[in-house]
């Protein structure tokens, strides 16, 4: 398959053949039809991130179709179309169990802990436990950014400062997360103030 790989932290990115990726016994092929693109792939390129092995493919905000899946995979099948979370819990663990997979010790991050997402196919682990299936309606680029920026997001407006219909919040910053945030804050029923330096991003928010 194509992937972009880079062997050197900082160094290029080249578009190069590697070999296909096969599915863990718990987990899954997806075939990639959008990937996005986070400061934290930037981090894991610059060599910030320690579980970033070389040489390797980035890539975390994605969205696409199962092509394999593995022995133990019972909740999906060859052709269903899915988005994952940034950070895979394993379902295990006393983490997962309080809603806590971001802290899992044995967590999954595809385009960190292993091979990402800018590809063609990537190998997604814990496959029963994380993924996502997709609406027809949805479609895979809208579909890539939910699994991060909005996921983040989600977490901070909703389930911790569990905001309130006609409630103020303050967006500092309108980047991707800010504006995910701006954007579930307003379905909250929220009264959003957008903060920036930057008047295209103020205008966008």
């Amino acid at each position: 398959m194509k992937a972009v790989l880079f062997e050197t932290f900082g160094g290029a990115l080249n578009c190069v053949d590697v070999r296909d990726p096969s599915p863990t016994p718990g987990g899954v092929v997806v075939k990639v039809e959008a990937s996005g693109i986070c400061r934290s792939d930037w981090h894991g390129w610059m060599g910030h991130d320690a579980d970033v092995r070389l040489p390797h493919v980035p890539g975390h905000e994605l969205a696409g179709v199962v092509a394999a899946v593995g022995a133990n995979v019972t909740r999906f099948k060859v052709g269903d179309r899915i988005t994952v979370p940034f950070v895979s819990g394993c379902g295990r663990c006393e983490q997962c169990a309080q809603g806590q997979q971001q802290i899992c010790a044995a967590q999954f991050q595809p385009g960190f802990t292993a091979w990402g997402s800018f590809a063609e196919f990537v190998a997604i682990d814990y496959a029963d436990i994380n993924l996502v299936r997709l609406p027809d309606s949805l479609d895979f680029v809208t579909a890539a950014s939910l699994g991060c920026r909005f996921a983040t997001s989600f977490r901070a407006i909703v389930d911790q400062a569990r905001v309130q219909p006609g409630e103020w919040v303050a967006i500092h910053g309108c980047g991707g997360v800010g504006l995910s945030a701006i954007m579930i804050a307003n379905a909250m029923g929220a009264r959003v103030i957008a903060v920036d330096i930057d008047q295209a991003k103020l205008d966008f928010a």
